[in-house]
């Protein structure tokens, strides 16, 4: 069994994607940029965890020669699914008590559940309509995260958050879509994005 911090196999997540989508591997500026990190140094120090893993395999000299060999074997978690949850303008949650399996590295430090994400504003972070979203259970987030947030006490959204003040800034991943700018009272944050589970059809 291999165990992957959260981080890193958010950083394998982002990898793979990445190289279905565009045919060839992240730089290792995109991954410090796309995660937030605060320096080159550090991105190699998960890139190289993750090769120590056998998770990916790195050729030296080229700038995206990143390759993932597998991803690791992990015991199946049963974890709470909630329903629905909007990546678009914030509607209503929906909860349908349910349950998600998941490999047991993929679950946060506390309490982990998960969503299914209706529509598409969150594309640009690689989270597509009808995707599982897995969330750690916190009411405070850092400013760049991933979070689903309740605005008003009822409607539910799936942003990056971005205190301002006395305001709050729930930013989209979609060039073509306009942020929510809400007063802090009025929104709570009811857990952070730390993986994803896609289904293809």
């Amino acid at each position: 069994m291999m165990n992957l911090t959260a981080r890193q196999r958010e950083i394998l997540d982002f990898i793979t994607d990445y190289i279905t989508r565009h045919g060839l591997a992240p730089s290792v500026t995109e991954i410090k940029d796309r995660f937030q990190l605060g320096s080159l140094g550090t991105v190699h120090k998960h890139l190289k965890a993750l090769e120590s893993r056998g998770c990916i395999r790195r050729s030296k000299g080229c700038a995206r020669a990143i390759e993932v060999i597998r991803l690791p074997s992990s015991r199946i978690c049963e974890v709470p699914m909630l329903g629905l949850i909007a990546a678009g303008s914030p509607i209503e949650a929906l909860e349908i008590p349910d349950s998600l399996s998941i490999p047991e590295d993929m679950l946060g430090r506390g309490q982990t559940y998960s969503l299914q994400v209706n529509g598409d504003s969150m594309i640009e972070d690689g989270i597509h309509d009808e995707d599982f979203i897995i969330v750690e259970s916190r009411s405070e987030a850092r400013n760049g995260e991933i979070v689903v947030a309740v605005v008003d006490e009822s409607e539910a959204t799936v942003k990056r958050w971005y205190r301002e003040g006395d305001r709050v800034r729930l930013q989209p991943s979609n060039a073509t879509m306009q942020p929510i700018v809400v007063s802090a009272a009025s929104v709570k944050i009811r857990g952070v994005v730390i993986g994803l589970i896609r289904k293809y059809r």
